[in-house]
């Protein structure tokens, strides 16, 4: 799942609101801290939401969010939309089987070694940055 929210402001002063989440706001001094906070900001979020019983709101498509008049208008202001994923721990381990090259698969391997944790760690960590850089 994932959320619009509009990023605004200028280098060394970003901010965040996810309009979809009445409330959820972040913040950083690029964009790229922003985005990362703007993960946790929604995180927080719906942990609160989900310890208060309360339903999830359905994210807006983009088409649904551009005929937003509050958005237009940020955007026409200079805001720019960004994709937020919801990362959050179920508390729960779940298998998954998956197929990578077994040169990868080795190098892997030497890492979480190296680091001193399991395949399924270094890899869930290595998905988790990935996603939460955006990139």
């Amino acid at each position: 799942m994932r959320y619009f929210a509009l990023l605004d402001g200028k280098p060394g002063n970003y901010g965040v609101v996810v309009p979809d989440l009445p409330g959820c706001t972040s913040a950083g001094k690029t964009a790229d801290a922003s985005y990362r906070n703007a993960i946790a900001a929604i995180r927080l979020w719906v942990e609160d939401a989900r310890a208060d019983g309360e339903k999830l709101p359905r994210p807006r498509s983009l088409m649904d969010m551009l005929a937003d008049r509050d958005v237009r208008r940020a955007l026409a202001a200079g805001a720019a939309l960004m994709l937020v994923p919801v990362v959050h721990d179920s508390g729960r381990q779940a298998k998954a089987n998956i197929s990578v090259d077994a040169g990868t698969l080795a190098a892997i391997d030497a890492e979480a070694a190296a680091h001193g944790i399991t395949r399924s760690a270094f890899i869930a960590s290595a998905a988790l940055e990935k996603i939460r850089r955006g990139t």
